[in-house]
């Protein structure tokens, strides 16, 4: 019972914090474990979780609930960075730390020492992209910090692995370039084979609350195989994530989607946010087990600190010369193109009919030179420069996995020491970055998309998506499925419908998003007719009910289809959400 009451007091907690969050411009994981410190005293709180329910039980979902929000073609576009970050990073800082502690700690074996060091070198960017999409930092910043966040977990959970295995034995550092290629390899087979085995089982489902629950289970298909394998079972998650996530506009329903999403987003919400009260949670039993007579508490919270200056100066370092890499690599991926280019024109230019093989050879050369085309141009507009690189090098917040990673150490000298030193650079780090954060972001005047631009985008895209609809409308011979000729009237009132958003958008990309601009447009005027349409028929709706004259599943249906028409008109006059 008293386990269950807290369970309710979390629950609460959270969306508490998450409301009061949005009100003080302060992320709500750095309020959550403030207040989970201080419930860590009252008596009876479950202070003592054990590590296997974050790694096993809430990590996967968390992984995949992000991974399946992330387009796949702008990962692929930064991957570069996000392997740079999320790999090499994640080993230099795992060394650099373990070094230092191996010299701090007379007793402490080094592989011991970089076994800590894997657990407190992987970041958490859980708050800093919060904070970038409400801020508005550019689309590839956020990017890069969501892609590093989903692949150095399991960087530094492979690292931990083979340093744990290395306190017993004997290990070669090739033998742990081998175990984390295996342990890629195979994860990146096993997540896409699982992606793609339950698209294909979704696809076949028209019950979003079936397809909903067989969602929540992918992450735990993808993890647990993977790791019985001795691969990664993160690397499998995030992958199967990207792949459902990338192939659900194809595969699955509309309804199927609206509803993965919101259910996604609200397990997100708990699952991450109640990690953060539980490390919150956990400070005071941490403390009581750290013995004096070896390294006081206090001792331990200053290597602490010591470890927070040390990852924070490792990343500022690394990333400095990574963006002047990625500049250089820029400027010769335009030079490749040009010399492609003058390679596609050549063959173009050439007189008489070509070889079919070669034909099709030059129109993939043009579909790949045209991909190639965009990338380059959206990176060079979106280029990170020094304020870029400095909210980059300020978002290394650690947090779930270094929770649970900590716990998880053997029983090697000083454990419950490095369990706290491990602790204190994950609150202090998401304590003083993510709490600055926002105002290092205003201090840079760093700006994200421009959302006239972005309106304008919208609009056109729109207006080809509504061409293309009109074409059907067009077609002389078009008939509905069972033969049966279209009345004249119901193709014009299809034809509007169709227009509609592509109007509505344009409206606001030419007069701007404020009503005083668009206040006399005709599509506005009948958007706001039909809203005053629509809330007569829900007053009527709500007084049916409660006469009680109709049966509530037809009151259900009749609840959802207007809750459907006013999501639409919303989605109309307000399409990015803000």
């Amino acid at each position: 019972m008293e386990l269950a009451l807290f369970g309710v007091i979390g629950v609460v907690t959270i969306v508490a914090a998450g409301f009061f969050s949005q009100k003080l411009g302060i992320a709500a994981p750095l309020i959550l474990i403030v207040i989970g410190v201080v419930f860590s005293y009252v008596p009876g709180a479950p202070t003592d979780v054990p590590h296997e329910i974050i790694l096993m039980g809430l990590l996967p979902p968390i992984l995949y609930s992000a991974a399946i929000t992330v387009p796949v073609v702008d990962f692929r576009r930064n991957f570069s960075s996000i392997s740079a970050l999320s790999v090499v990073l994640v080993f230099v800082t795992a060394f650099v730390t373990g070094f230092i502690l191996y010299m701090i700690f007379p007793d402490l074996s080094l592989a011991a020492g970089i076994a800590i060091g894997a657990v407190i070198s992987p970041t958490d960017a859980v708050a800093a992209t919060a904070l970038g999409k409400r801020l508005g930092l550019p689309p590839r910043l956020v990017t890069i910090l969501e892609g590093e966040g989903l692949v150095n977990d399991a960087t530094a959970l492979v690292l931990l692995r083979s340093a744990v295995a290395a306190i017993a034995t004997t290990v070669t550092f090739w033998g742990v370039v081998g175990d984390f290629l295996f342990a890629v390899t195979v994860a990146v087979a096993i997540g896409f084979a699982i992606g793609a085995i339950t698209v294909l089982v979704r696809s076949k489902l028209h019950d979003p609350v079936l397809d909903t629950a067989i969602s929540f289970a992918v992450p735990f298909i993808a993890f647990i195989p993977a790791e019985h394998f001795g691969a990664s079972g993160v690397i499998a998650v995030v992958v199967a994530g990207l792949y459902s996530g990338h192939n659900s506009s194809r595969h699955f329903s509309a309804q199927a989607r609206i509803a993965e999403r919101i259910n996604w987003r609200t397990a997100q919400f708990v699952l991450e946010n109640g990690v953060f009260l539980l490390m919150g949670l956990e400070i005071s039993t941490l403390i009581t087990n750290v013995q004096k007579d070896e390294l006081s508490a206090v001792q331990a919270v200053y290597v602490g600190l010591l470890m927070v200056v040390v990852v924070i100066v490792v990343r500022f370092l690394f990333v400095a010369p990574l963006l002047v890499v990625l500049q250089r690599r820029g400027v010769r991926a335009e030079r490749r193109q040009t010399r492609f280019r003058e390679m596609l024109d050549r063959f173009r230019g050439r007189t008489g009919e070509l070889p079919r093989g070669i034909e099709k050879r030059q129109e993939r050369g043009e579909r790949i030179y045209n991909r190639r085309q965009v990338d380059i141009e959206l990176l060079r507009s979106e280029g990170l420069g020094w304020r870029g690189g400095l909210i980059l090098s300020w978002s290394g917040m650690r947090g779930v996995v270094t929770l649970a990673a900590a716990q998880s150490l053997p029983n090697v000298d000083y454990r419950p020491q490095l369990v706290l030193i491990a602790f204190t650079v994950a609150i202090v780090t998401l304590l003083l970055q993510g709490g600055t954060l926002p105002w290092l972001i205003k201090l840079t005047g760093i700006r994200g998309t421009d959302r006239v631009a972005d309106r304008r985008e919208l609009a056109t895209l729109l207006d080809e998506m509504g061409q293309a609809g009109i074409a059907i409308l067009d077609n002389p011979k078009l008939t509905l499925p069972d033969g049966e000729e279209l009345d004249p009237a119901a193709v014009e009132r299809v034809r509007h419908d169709t227009l509609l958003s592509a109007e509505s958008a344009w409206e606001r990309a030419e007069h701007g998003a404020g009503v005083a601009g668009l206040s006399h447009s005709p599509q506005r005027q009948y958007r706001e007719l039909r809203r005053e349409v629509l809330t007569a028929e829900r007053d009527a709706l709500l007084e049916a009910r409660a006469a009680g004259s109709y049966p509530s599943r037809i009151l259900i249906r009749a609840q959802a289809m207007l809750d459907l028409e006013e999501t639409r008109l919303e989605q109309i006059d307000n399409p990015s959400g803000a």
